[in-house]
């Protein structure tokens, strides 16, 4: 098993800055990628982020060149930048890891971007 928390979000005007954050603990060795979700009020839950064992990043078309995904091997942690925010970056954010067939969810951060 995988605990994962995710904190960081709040609210903010449009333009600025906030960074999440998914510290995993238990059973992190099987752990393959780890990444950021978001699902906004109506809408399916979509990929926004993912980093993968290797170091390879993926990012979603809405969110490059404005998102950064990083992580602390150290700490067990998984950070995601977010600068230029929009309100259409408006929703709740969720830390997800994946690994042995299994997907692990935090319990989600509210990121709301007022214009």
């Amino acid at each position: 098993q995988v605990q994962l928390v995710d904190s960081g979000g709040g609210l903010v005007q449009s333009g600025g800055s906030l960074r999440l954050s998914c510290a995993a603990s238990g059973s992190i060795f099987s752990i393959n990628a780890m990444g950021w979700y978001r699902q906004a009020p109506g809408k399916q839950r979509e990929l926004v982020a993912v980093i993968r064992s290797g170091g390879s990043r993926n990012y979603a078309d809405s969110v490059k060149g404005r998102f950064t995904i990083s992580r602390s091997n150290a700490k067990n942690t998984v950070y995601l930048q977010m600068n230029s925010l929009k309100p259409e970056d408006t929703a709740v954010y969720y830390c997800n890891a994946a690994g042995s067939g299994t997907y692990y969810w935090g319990q989600g951060t509210q990121v709301t971007v007022s214009s």
